[in-house]
């Protein structure tokens, strides 16, 4: 048997050092390394020597990647080729003895030199882009200004800087500034076409005249100026064409609401506070008030974006134009409305993307922020799609506003008006520069042809014919 005291024995120090050794040791095996990637497990001066080796070229390649991204930066393709054939025509000429190649090397290598010259130094200058309002409409003046001060103790010479507005490039000439002096330069900034505009930012280009070197300074950050497609503002929409429709009673029925309709026999689930007592009384039976649901005042602005709609680019920007002076009144006079544009399919898409894409209506600026961007596209819903969807989220829709363009016909229009609810009174603006504008009545809706802004103005006041 067993001694039960040797069992009980203590173990030795020896024991649990080992087995931390071991321990230690299997949970290092797991780590991978550079170095035991390079050397593995071996240790000593070779594999220190070759580790270090290893640090060092990468290091050396890390600087040598910085100064050839420097290099490549400045040098241009023509200082490239200079640089390439210059030590050719010197070995060229050196060794057959052709004195006109050796020439050619050594003019070669003037310029270089000549060309390096003209980087040594920077000009210490003060720039500012101070932008124009950040939102301007179409065709209004916006105006540019490019400050530029000299802060240092000598005087600066004369360059050339080059902004960028927009898909241009509009160079900008600064004389040379004494100590302290400051000039400031004005830019016209297009407007002509709504969208947004990209201003600045300001450069300048240190050359020599060959153009074998170039380097470019940067001295401010890109600027962003949003064109609003042009407004008019019209009527509010609670007077003229557009009237107060709250309060107007529709032919659905509801138990609860302010036109009253009837009274029927009370059924089960129905509001005890609608009882009519005093019907109730001569009948006998219990009687509750039935009432007719009331025209809720909430706008709909369904602007169609397929080309197909629309006969040029200028039928195109008034329609645009005649949906941001609706959306924006309709805003400012407190309505609920809604501005929705068709959505455009992208061009590798498996399907048709069959949806809306509802634009921004917390503000008038956040709304014609996203108008500024609409464009219209092969690959957009129709206006026959674009009612059909409007047309299944019209509850509580009292107006709907279908803004398309002269290749829309009438009977196209009608099918598209035919998408909403009785309830909902559609008007179709038909925006065509070239026809003559009026307002008519076809079935159950209305269709005003819109030649200009200031037609919408006068439609929006209920005017028959202008």
């Amino acid at each position: 048997m067993t001694d039960p005291a040797v069992d009980r024995a203590p173990r030795t120090e020896t024991e649990p050092r080992s087995r931390r050794a071991a321990d230690e040791t299997t949970l290092g095996s797991t780590v991978t390394t550079a170095r035991t990637r390079i050397v593995g497990e071996r240790t000593g001066w070779l594999a220190d020597a070759i580790v270090a080796l290893v640090r060092g070229g990468r290091a050396v390649r890390a600087v040598g990647g910085r100064v050839l991204r420097v290099v490549s930066a400045v040098v241009t393709p023509l200082g490239w080729t200079v640089a390439a054939l210059v030590p050719l025509a010197l070995l060229a000429g050196y060794a057959w003895g052709w004195v006109e190649l050796v020439v050619l090397g050594a003019l070669g290598a003037t310029l270089a030199v000549v060309a390096v010259v003209y980087l040594i130094g920077r000009v210490r200058l003060a720039v500012d882009l101070v932008p124009p309002p950040s939102r301007v409409a179409v065709g209004d003046p916006a105006t540019a200004r490019v400050r530029v001060g000299n802060p240092s103790r000598r005087r600066a010479f004369s360059l050339v800087a080059d902004v960028p507005v927009g898909a241009e490039i509009v160079p900008v000439s600064i004389p040379g500034l004494p100590a302290g002096a400051e000039i400031e330069r004005e830019l016209a900034v297009p407007t002509a076409r709504r969208g947004r505009l990209a201003l600045g930012p300001v450069r300048t280009v240190r050359a020599d005249p060959i153009g074998l070197v170039r380097r470019e300074l940067v001295w401010t950050d890109a600027l962003e100026l949003i064109v609003h497609p042009r407004t008019i503002d019209i009527p509010s929409t609670s007077s003229g064409l557009v009237r107060d429709l709250e309060g107007q009673p529709t032919r659905d029925l509801t138990p609860a609401d302010i036109a009253f309709h009837a009274l029927r026999e009370y059924v089960p689930g129905d509001d005890r506070r609608h009882i009519h007592w005093k019907s109730t009384a001569k009948t006998g039976t219990f009687m509750v008030r039935q009432f007719e649901e009331t025209r809720r005042s909430h706008l709909v602005v369904a602007l169609s974006v397929a080309s197909i709609d629309f006969g040029s680019d200028a039928e195109f920007e008034l329609a645009v134009s005649v949906t941001g002076s609706l959306g924006t009144r309709a805003v400012r006079d407190g309505r609920d409305v809604s501005v929705v544009v068709s959505a455009v399919t992208p061009e590798f898409a498996k399907r048709a993307v069959v949806a809306l894409r509802p634009l921004a209506t917390l503000t008038p600026s956040r709304l014609l922020d996203d108008l500024a961007l609409v464009e219209h596209s092969p690959a957009a819903l129709g206006i026959l799609d674009v009612a059909r969807l409007a047309g299944d989220d019209a509850r509580g829709v009292s107006v709907a506003f279908l803004v398309v363009g002269s290749t829309v016909t009438p009977a196209r229009l009608r099918t598209a008006a035919s998408a909403f609810p009785p309830s909902v009174e559609v008007v179709a603006l038909l925006c065509d520069p070239d026809r003559v504008p009026g307002r008519q009545r076809l079935g159950a809706f209305t269709v005003i042809t819109i030649g200009s802004l200031g037609d919408l103005r006068r439609a929006m006041r209920g005017e028959q014919t202008w």
